[in-house]
């Protein structure tokens, strides 16, 4: 396992908060000369530990306001079929392999509760190897960005 330090984690905490700051704005912030910011954020990215830089849509103001969760029940013999053809729903975000009383769980986003029923219904629903599912309609999301900690890294 790799290691970072304290400065690394606040660097990914900063940037995870909002990645559109400039390396002068963090620098300041952060009490750290831009030259040496700069170059710590370019190894965090050369290590992979940052992935990618990206902007989050108000997709409510797209008229995208319904999320929800379905779990799915499938036949182990068609798993990487059924995962490929849910990946071409546009409306599906997300796909995981979980245990418990699901084999998978899909997340949604639709604009109305009829475009989700016909989702899940018309879409999901009828994908040959899905035995069942089971839909969870988000009611109210908070959210908390993480806040790393270079004592629980390694």
């Amino acid at each position: 396992m790799q290691r970072f330090d304290e400065l690394d984690m606040k660097i990914l905490s900063e940037l995870t908060n909002d990645a559109s700051i400039s390396v002068p704005q963090l620098s300041k912030k952060l009490n750290i000369n831009a030259s040496v910011l700069y170059s710590r954020i370019k190894r965090l990215s050369k290590r992979n530990m940052i992935k990618k830089f990206t902007i989050i849509v108000n997709e409510n103001m797209l008229g995208i306001n319904i999320r929800a969760t379905v779990g799915i029940n499938r036949d182990p013999k068609r798993k990487e079929i059924i995962h490929g053809e849910l990946l071409k729903i546009p409306e599906v975000r997300s796909l995981s392999e979980v245990t418990g009383r699901f084999d998978m769980i899909v997340n949604v986003n639709a604009r109305t509760l009829e475009e989700l029923h016909n989702i899940v219904i018309e879409r999901i629903g009828k994908i040959e190897g899905i035995h069942n599912t089971e839909t969870f309609v988000e009611m109210q999301r908070t959210e908390k960005e993480p806040v790393y900690d270079a004592k629980t890294t390694g």
